[in-house]
């Protein structure tokens, strides 16, 4: 059976706020504890606030580049100047929008930058950033949460549009303590068929699972436990196999 367990309790984060503090707190007071195979999913926006990601978009000086860019899409020069600074490559752009691939690797809209559920002290414009490194932050967390001689995986998960379907999906940004697919390739179907192309995002399925109670408006619930799911475990592992390189990528 699987469970998708919803972790409330959590304030309004802010930089320089402990997550660890924080997460083992709304635990408590939810009375849950860690079992062994647990993932904890966390929404990247609260990984971000707290790492400081967030940026008023008036501290920002575009320059040619972003200026050009802005003019092509309609976009806030000052947001064109972040999404180029946190890309390594734009891929696509139409009005109102900008595709990239970003410093982790992944193509999405934006970099990743988002205004929403994002408040400054001093009512600025401003808008969140992904976390430098998600795979790293998942693995400070993954340390500091992980019960003694239990086996404990995370998640940070962010919501992502998809190519060729409407509507956004929770999705894997940074992964600790799992290998983030299942190759299943070599194994055998119900009739003995041999499978020769199965592989399944295990990360992005349990992201989305958790997506389904984290929610994306006012819900206030940033993080949700799964228990049950299936996965192989790992120490080293990140989201780098689940990135499909460029060379790959038939639609460029």
């Amino acid at each position: 059976m699987l469970s998708v367990i919803p972790l409330p309790g959590l304030p309004l984060i802010g930089a320089g706020d402990d997550l660890v503090a924080l997460i083992s707190s709304a635990m408590k007071q939810a009375s849950l504890s860690f079992q062994d195979g647990d993932v904890l999913v966390v929404a990247q926006k609260i990984v971000s606030k707290s790492e400081g990601r967030i940026v008023q978009l008036a501290s920002v000086s575009p320059g040619a580049e972003a200026q050009a860019l802005a003019k092509r899409t309609g976009k806030d020069a000052a947001l064109c100047q972040l999404i180029l600074d946190e890309a390594q490559e734009v891929v696509r752009t139409a009005p109102n929008l900008v595709i990239v691939r970003n410093r982790q690797g992944v193509v999405l809209a934006n970099a990743g930058i988002d205004a929403s559920n994002v408040a400054h002290p001093d009512d600025a414009s401003c808008v969140l950033l992904w976390p430098i490194d998600p795979d790293a932050s998942a693995q400070r967390l993954r340390a500091a949460l992980q019960p003694g001689g239990q086996h404990l995986s995370v998640i940070i998960s962010d919501s992502l549009g998809r190519a060729w379907r409407m509507g956004t999906l929770g999705t894997a940004i940074g992964v600790a303590g799992m290998v983030p697919l299942r190759d299943q390739c070599g194994e055998s179907d119900l009739f003995g068929r041999t499978l020769m192309a199965t592989v399944t995002g295990v990360a992005d399925e349990i992201a989305a699972a958790a997506s389904l109670v984290i929610g994306e408006g006012g819900e206030g619930v940033p993080a949700a436990l799964v228990r049950g799911a299936r996965y192989i475990r790992s120490e080293g592992a990140g989201l780098g196999p689940m990135i499909r390189n460029a060379q790959q990528d038939l639609f460029r």
